[in-house]
């Protein structure tokens, strides 16, 4: 009996040991978001991580955090360059405070569709670009989700052609410096303001419009308080799924295309549902007693792409990127 008692207690010892070992062999992935659960791009994290255990049954130990529960919104990224989470959302905008010359991909009028996107990304330079960012911010971008485009709201109706037809207009935007400048080329008096206030300051008239993709403007409910929206589409929205490198140079070669499968996989998700939403909002919007307007687009985007090229920021810019860019819309 003890002979046994003791083969059993080895047996077990096995199976603990062997759990153990399978466990440590399981690559954690913390994938954290300062977004709600309600947004799109929250909810396609849930994709991403289906997809990926599909692919690599048992591979990785996939923790979700949204709202910013595991890290508040401007710690993500360093988080994961700290080694402290292994995956979150990155924006242009946040590459481009590490690597100015990539402000160009923040410029209004830039990109054109969630396709623009990955064509950029599947180009020459978008390879480059890919590389600069590993290799100076220690992060691997997957995929670009599509968070929308945005759209200019106006307190009062107005004829808008142009951006002549802005001017005077007092537009609220994000308070940073790449937000004031689009509103800046778009014709407009840039106001910053948090949005938190926005709504208010609709209603009050202390601004006389503000510009965000149409779900923000329903989630918002910014058309209680807005009479027309111009469908100016300035700015096609994007953000980067990313994974630090640390974690990135753990896998295999067939692992990391299981990875980048999973984020496309997730974005595809995303960017349909939110283009269904966009279209069913226009109709919203109508019923609510808005007046839904289209100006000239052409004469918007070459006036604002002059006003980018023709400033001091564009200096930096790679040279030929803009109209290599723009080239990659018409394929």
């Amino acid at each position: 009996m003890t002979r046994l008692t003791s083969l059993a207690l080895a047996a077990v010892s096995v199976l603990a040991l062997t759990g153990a070992t399978l466990g440590q062999d399981r690559l954690e992935l913390k994938y954290t978001v300062p977004s709600v659960p309600t947004d799109l791009h929250t909810q396609a994290m849930k994709v991403f991580a289906d997809k990926l255990e599909e692919l690599s049954p048992g591979r990785y130990d996939i923790q979700l955090y949204d709202s910013g529960s595991l890290f508040a919104q401007g710690a993500d990224l360093d988080a994961l360059q700290r080694g402290n989470a292994e995956m979150t959302y990155v924006s242009f905008q946040l590459i481009a405070d590490a690597i100015p010359e990539f402000g160009l991909l923040t410029a209004g009028y830039l990109f054109q569709s969630p396709e623009h996107y990955r064509a950029f990304f599947a180009s020459d330079i978008g390879t480059e670009f890919k590389q600069r960012v590993s290799d100076e911010m220690g992060i691997q971008l997957l995929d670009t989700c599509y968070l929308g485009t945005r759209q200019v709201n106006l307190r009062e109706a107005r004829e808008v052609a142009t951006p002549a037809d802005l001017a005077g207009i007092k537009l609220r935007m994000p308070s940073s410096d790449a937000w004031l400048f689009l509103g800046q080329a778009l014709g407009a008096n840039p106001t910053p303001l948090p949005f938190g206030e926005v709504y208010l300051g609709l209603q009050a008239g202390t601004i006389d419009g503000q510009d965000n993709p149409l779900p923000s403007v329903e989630a918002a409910k910014f058309y209680e308080v807005t009479k027309q929206i111009v469908l100016t589409s300035h700015l096609v929205d994007g953000i980067n799924v990313a994974v630090n490198n640390q974690t990135w140079e753990q896998l295999t070669d067939e692992e990391k295309a299981a990875m980048t499968e999973a984020a496309v996989a997730s974005c595809d998700w995303n960017n349909t549902e939110r283009l269904a939403n966009e279209e069913r909002l226009v109709s919203f919007f109508e019923e609510k007693g808005l007046t839904i307007t289209t100006p000239d687009v052409d004469a918007f985007r070459t006036h604002v792409q002059d006003f980018y090229l023709t400033s001091d920021r564009a200096a930096s810019w790679p040279e030929g990127w803009v109209e290599k860019i723009n080239a990659l819309a018409a394929e």
